[in-house]
This record gives C-alpha cells, sequence and structure tokens, in this order.
C-alpha cells in the first residue's frame, strides 16, 4: 500500500480517539491533507528585512481547496484525479466537486477503505 494512505489512516486513527472516553477532556483531534501534482512557484517574497517563504500558483490553491473540501466531507486525506493517476494505491472516487477559484470542477479520490 502506498505510505500515503498509510497516513490517511494513521489520520483516521486519531479521530478514533476523540471517542475514546480516556480522552474525554482532550481537545479534539482534526487533521486531514490534501494530494496534488502541478506547477508552482517557491520562494522567499517580501522586503530584505522580511522573507516570508511561500509558494504559489494555481496548483498551490487547488490542493488548498481540496484540504477545506476534506475537512467538509470528513475524510482524513484527499487527492485530485492527477496525483490518483500517479499511484496504484487502491482509491474511491468522490466524485466531481466545484472548487471555489478553480475554474473547472476536479475529480477526488480518497484512498480505499482497508
Amino acid at each position: 500500500m502506498a505510505d500515503f494512505c498509510t497516513a490517511a489512516y494513521t489520520l483516521a486513527w486519531t479521530r478514533q480517539l476523540d471517542r475514546d472516553p480516556g480522552f474525554a477532556d482532550a481537545a479534539p483531534l482534526r487533521a486531514v491533507a490534501a494530494l496534488h501534482v502541478g506547477a508552482l512557484f517557491h520562494g522567499n517574497i517580501g522586503a530584505e528585512d522580511r522573507l516570508d517563504f511561500t509558494a504559489i500558483g494555481s496548483g498551490v490553491n487547488l490542493v488548498a481547496r481540496l484540504e477545506a473540501l476534506a475537512k467538509r466531507v470528513d475524510r482524513p486525506l484527499e487527492m485530485s484525479a492527477a496525483f490518483a493517476a500517479l499511484t496504484d494505491a487502491a482509491l474511491e472516487p468522490l466524485g466531481q466537486h466545484r472548487l471555489h477559484g478553480v475554474a473547472l470542477p476536479i475529480d477526488a479520490f480518497a484512498c480505499a477503505a482497508e
């Protein structure tokens, strides 16, 4: 199984801790991740006395919106069709979704249940 799917199952396992009575007083654990393959620009941006390392580009926007979708549909890990095409892991199609700031609907995928 692909390492990223193992990571997804680990994220899902942390959610099980929320249901454990031993963790009743702890803040809920919520973590999601999104994967995409695309072009971006990265580097230090700003003034000489205040530089921020950042990444910009349409691929960065897409993965950020995909991550927000993962939160809304309560999936620990989602990926774009571009990323899904590069793996032989068992995937579950999540259908097409319109994402804010992304011109065309995208096909989203998640790791198939074990």
